[in-house]
């Protein structure tokens, strides 16, 4: 066990060469043919793990792990099985898949969503073989089987579909068979969303429309109200005006519908199919910009995270309810961000996290919460504080706090902006590490260096020991212009009453005595607190904002070492989405960095081309030219650099 260890520790190592894993492969081999079935279990699972990174190190094993596709213990000859398919060549596919379908049978579902896992690498590997992988894939989905194991078989075909477009018509015809008799909800509704999005590009749609319209007649109404947003993607983007007519026939069947989700959906769409305009942003945004040209709209979508949070906040503020809801404040991402921003670990994956990799002692690990969750957070516990209640909704908050001191002294100070809009509030997590003492009245007083803002209140800290953990402080400004975005640094004072504990009462001291703590200055920047990253078409925009407000300036960083550096200097000056690829540049000597912000508070869109020239000499040279729909963002964004 000691050799299989050391042989398991290494192949594990990140940024291992082939050469530092011969000897472990090697030790793995001879354990292949050991008696013991626990030992060749363990090295089969460990190669099967090694082949998804390096296949050609575990290639040299391929004839030993053949010999184990008959082994009694199935689990062993899966693991054989879908390594092989990891590490064999295209010759060996079919031989493969025939052992393959002979044991599906007899393993558990476990098991077979790691077969269905190398079959879906597999497709991608060898796209010539699609027809055969596609016939296995559609004849196991048919089988029994739970959730996990029917959600990696319509997966693998998902990218079938998305990777090899000669497969996509034969996987469509599967997975509408597939939802004939799908006892799960979320895959039928998955399948009927994407039958919406591809069907129409298809050369023959109608065939699609009656396996959709059939969710309509025999489904729970989850999946009726998905496939009534599937049909109407087919009037919608369809070319065929007879398809627009019989699919506008089905949704107004759809009116009498029993649930109200259902018939809202149908109501919504009948009336977008009549109104053209409404199409584009509704419908086919991130599909067709015409259904005549089949010419790919803008990739974007709104976020969804940011667009719950805000609206969860209009609907908590009743005042904010007077006026409607300003969707243009929700910034737009693209839709590989959105499908990050939704992603979760594969099957495979959560099967090797939970049973392969960590350890039996391991606690489960907390993923961070996302930006927008921490943006509800801080909305959440501002609302609470009565001093706040008529600021209204937050427009931006910090992104990170901002740490003002050293994370190992007496005391540790971070800093979260927040902007409203006719108001600034600083909060201030102040944590006292000296267990000996006690601070009373704790606050910040901040001195700005500029103007714009005028100090409302402080709202302090009663007490903070070592036991109480970090503390907010929150102070609070109006923006004597709330049109205007107040720019400056601003000059930050710890202010306290100390008080000394007793160690053997730990009682503190009746008096104590006033101190302060010198915090690093804080700063409010454009890129920082008043623009959020936004997605769009840069050239579609440019154009719209032609005859908007404009600037230009010229700059010389000489302190850029190149035109990478500066690319991500600005990207993090400004805090704007770079589009088109162009925070990758592909000259060293000239590029252009295309740029897309949405400033808080009504501001607006912004966008930025950002022309640099590097030469060893002078470093780079920058010409920013900027439109924006008000004067004062385009000034703002001059004014962040220069």
């Amino acid at each position: 066990m000691v050799n299989y260890e050391a042989a398991r520790a290494i192949c594990e190592m990140r940024n291992v060469t082939p050469q530092q894993l011969t000897r472990a492969v090697a030790q793995l081999q001879l354990f292949l043919s050991s008696p013991k079935p626990t030992l060749k279990f363990a090295a089969m699972r460990t190669l099967s793990t090694l082949a998804l990174t390096h296949p050609s190190s575990v290639a040299s094993c391929n004839l030993d792990m053949e010999n184990l596709i008959s082994d009694n213990n199935r689990s062993i000859a899966t693991y054989a099985i879908t390594t092989l398919l990891k590490t064999g060549n295209e010759a060996s596919v079919d031989r493969l898949m025939k052992t393959i379908t002979g044991f599906m049978s007899e393993i558990s579902d476990e098991f077979k969503v790691i077969v269905v896992d190398a079959i879906r690498s597999l497709c991608l590997k060898f796209p010539n073989k699609q027809t055969l992988m596609l016939t296995f894939l559609s004849s196991v989905l048919r089988d029994e089987g739970g959730y996990d194991f029917k959600r990696a078989v319509v997966e693998a075909i998902f990218d079938m579909i998305k990777f090899i477009k000669e497969s996509k018509e034969a996987a469509l015809a599967h997975l509408c068979e597939f939802i004939e008799d799908c006892e799960f909800t979320k895959l039928s509704v998955r399948v009927l969303h994407l039958l919406g999005i591809e069907g129409p590009k298809t050369p023959e749609p109608t065939k699609y429309i009656r396996y959709i319209y059939n969710r309509v007649v025999l489904e729970n109404a989850i999946v009726r109200a998905a496939a009534v947003t599937s049909l109407a993607k087919f009037g919608v983007c369809g070319v065929d005006p007879t398809i627009k007519r019989s699919v506008t026939v089905l949704l107004n069947r759809c009116l009498d519908d029993v649930d109200d989700e259902v018939r809202d959906r149908a109501a919504m769409y009948l009336r977008i199919m009549k109104e053209e305009e409404l199409a584009e942003p509704f419908v086919k945004e991130g599909t067709y910009y015409s259904p005549l040209d089949t010419q790919f709209a803008p990739d974007s979508v709104y976020s969804l995270a940011t667009l719950e949070s805000k609206l969860v906040a209009y609907v908590n503020d009743p005042a904010a309810q007077a006026d409607d809801f300003d969707i243009s404040s929700v910034p737009k991402i693209s839709r590989a961000q959105a499908q990050q921003e939704a992603a979760r670990p594969t099957t495979l994956e959560s099967i090797t996290a939970s049973v392969v990799s960590q350890p039996k002692a391991a606690a489960p690990v907390k993923a961070a919460p996302s930006a927008q969750e921490t943006q509800s957070a801080y909305a959440s516990q501002l609302a609470a504080i009565p001093e706040m209640e008529t600021f209204g909704p937050i427009l931006n908050s910090s992104s990170k706090p901002v740490p003002l001191t050293e994370t190992d002294t007496e005391y540790v100070v971070t800093c979260v902006k927040h902007i409203f809009k006719e108001h600034i509030v600083f909060q201030f997590n102040v944590a006292n590490t000296v267990p000996e003492s006690l601070l009373e009245n704790v606050s910040v007083v901040m001195q700005p260096n500029g103007e714009g803002l005028t100090e409302d209140f402080i709202l302090p800290v009663e007490k903070l020991d070592l036991a109480t953990g970090s503390q907010p402080i929150y102070v609070s400004f109006t923006r004597d212009n709330p049109e205007e975005y107040t720019l400056g640094g601003f000059a930050c004072t710890l202010r306290f009453v100390s008080k000394e504990i007793d160690p053997s009462s730990g009682l503190p001291d009746d008096t104590g005595y006033d101190d302060e703590y010198q915090l690093e200055e804080i700063e409010l920047s454009a890129g920082g607190d008043y623009i959020v990253p936004t997605y769009c078409s840069f050239e579609s925009e440019w154009e719209k904002l032609g005859e908007g407000a404009s600037a230009e300036e010229e700059f010389s960083l000489s302190s850029m070492a190149s035109i990478k550096a500066a690319c991500e200097s600005l990207i993090e000056v400004l805090n704007m989405e770079a589009l088109a690829g162009t925070d990758n540049p592909s000259s060293t000597a000239v590029h252009t960095l295309l740029l897309s912000g949405l400033v808080a508070g009504g501001g607006g869109k912004v966008l930025a081309r950002c022309q640099m020239a590097f030469t060893a000499s002078s470093g780079v040279s920058l010409r920013l030219n900027v439109r924006a729909e008000k004067e004062e963002v385009a000034q703002l964004l001059i004014s962040a650099i220069g």
